[in-house]
């Protein structure tokens, strides 16, 4: 384990360089994120999932850098031109273009100009020029170098000038230079091509537009990547290049006065224009769009690890109602526990439909809702969805009913809908209708359901198409097993989708705990799991504390207590007069309340991480994180745009967090956007700073516009 490496990750992350080193040895032992962070604090000091995938992270970019420095070092040595300087020069970079830039020099280069000049012999006449002679003449010189490939003094001079150059475009100084100038005074430019294919104008805002680069926001950078993509627009960054050739000039030309002055300028303008200023404009869009991904990437799993915690509507009978057009509107009817009861199809949607066919269609729910006594409806927010919520309103209003309606997120249902998961689930059900039953379970418990889906394949985000999908793939997966670790996972009845992110556990685990459950009927205790080796002694560790086990024979097997701490748990309790049976009752938790955790440290022999930990559990030993994050907005009538007035407070659902804003689900067609400008007075560096995905908020209309059916809010009381 490389000192150096933990000592720059502890300075970066601003934390000492033993909990560097101590997450870095418990990774390396194959302990998982989840495991480290929940139950070894004591050695980490708390650090959080976050911070213990930084650090990994960062080591093992440190670690693949300094292997690229020891390459690169090993293939200049073996030139034999490898100096103390250099090599201390290469040490010294913390980033890898730096190490490309110190490189560029002695890298094997295809066929060049520069390349063919040397072949030709003409890299002596090239560091004569470079040498700002004062006496004799270019003519005399360059007379000297002609050969069978070089027959004329300008054919010398000119392959003189490549070479110079060259050499210049490969000075890691220079690079840099002109690298932090691009990116602190170029402006990035857009302009719309001739014969462009944006016939919607979605690109309109690029046909002109003009930023200075260090400035750009990043989902512009993607949005202008994207334009590019599609040839709409032609891109470039403008710097003051006068300046910078004034840079290498002074840095080359050791006397103005030399005749070869003239040539050296003409070898840096061609050098600068054909070589440096593609190259690094290259580079500096690069890293844009490097920033871009991430902060994609990052906003991504944000809104996706809070629609994964979104409540779950328990103990409700769901008719799930997946809207369409044409296709018709599918209905699924769940019971309680998710089970699949009924479903059909109607078609209240068709053109020049008459009132006796959507007076059927309504006769239809109508029969559903009474024989099953249905608790809400959940609608899909696709295609036809404000529609269905009018269908669903009326016939709420018209017979009077007491279930509410709810609009439910339906990205990605499709997709699990048509996967080998879903037939073997619904084998007798149509695609369609398993879309609905997906609906349907993601309004009462959304983690359970939405783990079905590829992260990737839930749309709460922008751009997820123009992002590395590996990297959005190993980002997403690590959301979601946080937030399916920080829930905990019944044994008994978690499906396969949702075992696989539990912390440690593989598919094998997987099959031997489905397998065991068909054959037995249920798991009774954690131990049972360990006897009966459903798990590996190392895979039990790092997994059995997330995996919770319900009116079993251990009381403590329903907490998120870890069985190494069953015996601090239970001296505990007895210590305070208590046992098993009292953990979650009023006189344990009044007792706890009032009790000093510190003077148990010692007692109990453990650390006050633990114990905190233990004693939480003994309070609430079902909490569900997600209990403390308010339900969705149930309803019963709908809202239209002619309802509003500039001024009026709403209250609305966050449906997705992006860098220039919220889109609020308050009722209308389309969803409401907050500008960030509007959500708060203090300044915030991003929207996530005020609104997850899922929060309930109260909202000001800004500004209405009818003609297009959208409507700008206000996180701020409009006056």
């Amino acid at each position: 384990m490389n000192e150096n490496i933990i000592n720059e990750i502890s300075i970066e992350l601003n934390i000492k360089e033993s909990q560097v080193k101590t997450t870095l040895e418990m990774l390396e032992e194959g302990n998982t994120i989840p495991f480290i962070a929940r139950y070894r604090k004591e050695k980490t000091g708390g650090l959080t999932e976050e911070q213990i995938k930084v650090i990994g992270d960062a080591y093992e970019y440190q670690v693949n850098l300094l292997k690229r420095k020891e390459d690169v070092i090993r293939l200049i040595d073996e030139k034999g031109l490898l100096t103390e300087e250099l090599k201390d020069k290469i040490l010294k970079c913390n980033k890898l273009v730096e190490v490309e830039d110190l490189y560029r020099p002695y890298k094997e280069k295809k066929k060049t100009k520069a390349t063919e000049a040397i072949k030709n012999g003409l890299e002596p006449f090239a560091k004569m020029i470079m040498s700002c002679p004062t006496s004799g003449n270019i003519d005399d010189m360059a007379i000297k170098f002609l050969n069978e490939n070089i027959k004329t003094k300008e054919d010398a001079i000119e392959g003189a000038k490549y070479i110079i150059a060259e050499w210049i475009s490969d000075n890691a100084a220079y690079r840099k230079y002109i690298r932090t100038n691009m990116y602190k005074y170029g402006v990035l430019e857009t302009k719309k091509k001739k014969n462009d294919k944006d016939e919607n104008g979605v690109y309109e805002m690029y046909y002109a537009y003009s930023e200075p680069v260090s400035k750009v926001k990043p989902h512009r950078v993607l949005a202008i990547n994207r334009a590019e993509k599609e040839d709409v627009i032609n891109v470039s960054i403008n710097i003051n290049s006068d300046k910078i050739i004034e840079f290498l000039e002074s840095k080359n030309i050791k006397n103005h006065d030399s005749f070869c002055a003239k040539f050296i300028k003409e070898a840096i303008e061609d050098g600068y224009k054909r070589l440096i200023y593609p190259s690094v404009q290259r580079e500096i869009r690069s890293e844009l769009s490097e920033k871009g991904e991430e902060s994609a990437i990052n906003n991504f799993a944000s809104n996706l690890e809070a629609l994964l915690l979104t409540p779950p509507m328990k103990e409700k009978v769901v008719l799930a109602f997946d809207p369409g057009f044409v296709n018709g509107c599918k209905i699924a009817v769940i019971d309680k526990t998710g089970k699949y009861l009924d479903s059909t199809v109607i078609k209240p949607f068709l053109k020049n439909i008459d009132d006796d066919k959507i007076k059927y269609c309504k006769n239809v729910i109508l029969a559903l809702i009474k024989k099953y006594n249905v608790d809400i409806i959940a609608i899909g927010n696709g295609t036809a969805s404000r529609e269905s919520e009018r269908f669903c309103a009326d016939l709420i209003k018209e017979y009077n009913l007491s279930c509410k309606y709810v609009i439910v997120s339906e990205a990605g249902a499709s997709i699990y809908s048509a996967s080998k998961l879903a037939i073997e689930e619904f084998p007798d059900l149509e695609v369609e209708k398993r879309s609905a039953v997906s609906i349907g379970r993601r309004l009462q418990d959304p983690l359970s359901e939405l783990v079905k889906v590829p992260p990737e394949g839930i749309g709460v985000g922008l751009y997820q198409h123009d992002v590395s999908q590996k990297k959005l793939k190993d980002n997403l997966d690590f959301v979601t097993e946080k937030a399916v670790n920080s829930v905990g996972v019944n044994v008994n009845t978690a499906s396969p989708s949702l075992l696989k992110y539990v912390s440690g556990i593989k598919k094998p685990n997987i099959d031997k705990i489905i397998k065991y459950r068909e054959e037995k009927g249920r798991i009774n205790s954690r131990d049972e799991i360990k006897k009966k080796k459903l798990l590996s002694d190392k895979v039990y560790e790092q997994a059995i504390g997330f995996l919770r086990i319900t009116e079993g024979d251990n009381k403590l097997d329903e907490t998120a207590i870890h069985p190494e701490s069953y015996d601090i748990t239970i001296k505990l309790l007895e210590d305070l007069g208590y046992t098993l049976n009292d953990i979650g009752t009023n006189n344990l938790i009044n007792t706890l309340e009032s009790v000093n955790i510190k003077d148990y440290v010692d007692k109990l022999n453990t650390d006050i991480y633990t114990l905190e930990d233990v004693v939480s559990s003994l309070k609430k030993p079902n909490r569900d994180p997600r209990d403390d994050v308010p339900g969705p907005i149930l309803k019963s009538d709908v809202l239209n745009i002619e309802d509003l007035e500039v001024g009026m407070k709403l209250q609305g659902t966050v449906r997705n967090v992006v860098d220039f804003g919220a889109f609020i689900d308050i009722g209308l067609h389309n969803d409401g956007l907050v500008h960030i400008s509007k959500m708060s007075k203090d300044y915030i560096k991003h929207p996530s700073d005020v609104v997850q995905v899922g929060d309930i908020v109260d909202c000001y209309v800004e500004e209405i516009f009818k003609d297009k059916e959208k409507v700008a809010l206000s996180l701020l009381e409009v006056k």
